[in-house]
């Protein structure tokens, strides 16, 4: 075990490219302790030697008793675990015909049941010190409709969700929960031309041409200008309580970027006309009155 005082201890999933990437050398630089992890060990490469960082090979499938384990090794790399932070994740894109339920299996075991067992072996550590922070890397994707990209969007709205209900249950231990919901950043894990939009298994269905070919130019016409290093910055500085996030208030729900912001504010605008319009009907539906 490295003796640690003041530091904050981040175990980080999906630190190979990226946000995870990002946020491992933010930390560094703020003097603090980090696990990083990847499904593959090598890709860590890149990253600089340091006493305060130490690689781990998780991959967040795995299943829960070995992600248990391996949780613990990293609580005693540093003696504790302060934030865990579930970054690791992909996306699954095609049409829900097309590709079948096994497409939305795909997609939720790694960005649902890979997080929740992450969370769940992470929680014995922070509920023992009643102390600690999880970060969740949510999607302003999951707060618009995209066609093609439904089984990703789901999954991010799972997340939310999921950690809303967590956070009900884990408050009362001193824990903190932050959902981040980035929008169109460059992190490089998706290239520069969006690859063509797979259709299959078992071949496209010639009705969904026109919007495939729609999908594609959309996707291709999306600007990533957002900056990784940035965003993950202003995540240590929240985490923290320092920087651009001093004598704020932590929050719950945190939108990255502009569009992130946009996707959060164009639902609202979408519901809000709903309740306005349909108020007065759907609060008219309690059995009657006993005269």
């Amino acid at each position: 075990m490295v003796e640690i005082r003041d530091e904050l201890v981040w175990f980080i999933t999906g630190c190979s490219s990226g946000f995870g990437h990002e946020l491992v050398l933010a930390a560094l630089a703020r003097g603090d302790c980090v696990i990083a992890t990847a499904r593959d060990p090598a890709k860590l490469s890149s990253l600089p030697p340091s006493p305060k960082l130490h690689l781990m090979q998780v991959d967040v499938t795995e299943g829960f008793p070995s992600l248990q384990r391996k949780l613990t090794a990293a609580a005693e790399r540093f003696g504790r675990l302060d934030v865990v932070v579930n970054n690791a994740g992909m996306g699954v894109r095609g049409f829900f015909e097309e590709r079948g339920s096994d497409a939305t299996r795909e997609q939720f075991a790694v960005n649902v049941f890979g997080l929740l067992d992450v969370t769940n072996a992470a929680l014995p550590h922070l509920r023992a010190r009643r102390s600690g922070t999880i970060v969740y890397l949510g999607s302003r994707s999951s707060w618009r409709e995209t066609p093609s990209a439904g089984n990703y969007c789901a999954s991010k709205a799972a997340v939310r969700v999921l950690a809303e209900s967590m956070n009900a249950e884990i408050a009362q231990f001193g824990i903190r929960s932050l959902i981040l919901e980035p929008g169109a950043f460059k992190t490089g894990v998706i290239p520069g031309k969006i690859p063509d939009l797979p259709r299959g298994p078992a071949g496209p269905i010639a009705d969904y041409d026109p919007l495939a070919d729609a999908v594609q130019e959309a996707a291709n016409r999306i600007n990533f200008k957002g900056d990784p290093r940035k965003a993950m910055e202003l995540l240590v500085d929240v985490v923290k309580g320092e920087g651009k996030a001093k004598g704020k208030k932590f929050p719950l729900h945190l939108p990255l970027g502009v569009l992130g912001e946009e996707g959060v504010k164009d639902k609202l605008k979408i519901m809000q006309d709903v309740l306005e319009e349909w108020g007065p009907i759907i609060r008219d539906l309690d059995f009657d009155a006993k005269d």
